[in-house]
């Protein structure tokens, strides 16, 4: 295996923060309630899924994103907090990763509402990481998938 040089290793360190930032810039951005911000996080033709159990629901590009998160603002008002981030990086312009999340929703106080994880695909944009993609897989309990849905795409297979 060839060993890597010192500019290879800084750059990807950099990189891994970068992506690791983009996740605690999303992580903001949903207590902060902030649309505009959250969606801006994610490419133009980005893809946010929430899949429970029994459904998964789908948003593709921007506008839909806009839609999906402001109802879930408006439902939910979640406080998330993640933790255990793991990441790939593929090459120098793309990068997987999971996350995992307890939720809690600031409706009521700050009501548990469960716990999943995210499975992200990354891709640089220039010089900036965005998600390409950001998936959430319920573990237990957690957010009614209507506070997502504008439509019904798929059935869990």
């Amino acid at each position: 295996m060839k060993r890597k040089t010192n500019e290879e290793l800084l750059l990807e360190l950099a990189d891994r923060e970068a992506i690791r930032d983009l996740a605690v810039r999303y992580m903001d951005c949903l207590w902060r309630e902030d649309v505009d911000g959250m969606v801006s996080l994610f490419t133009a033709d980005g893809t946010f899924i929430a899949k429970d159990a029994e459904d998964e629901v789908v948003s593709n590009g921007r506008d839909e994103l806009t839609r999906m998160c402001e109802r879930a603002f408006s439902q939910v008002h979640p406080r998330h907090f993640i933790h255990t981030h793991v990441l790939e990086l593929r090459d120098v312009n793309k990068a997987t990763g999971r996350c995992y999340v307890e939720l809690r929703s600031a409706a009521d106080g700050i009501e548990w509402l469960g716990s999943g994880y995210y499975e992200d695909d990354y891709v640089k944009a220039g010089e900036e990481w965005k998600f390409a993609s950001r998936r959430f897989v319920e573990m237990e309990k957690a957010i009614p998938l209507r506070a997502f849905m504008g439509r019904h795409r798929s059935s869990f297979q």
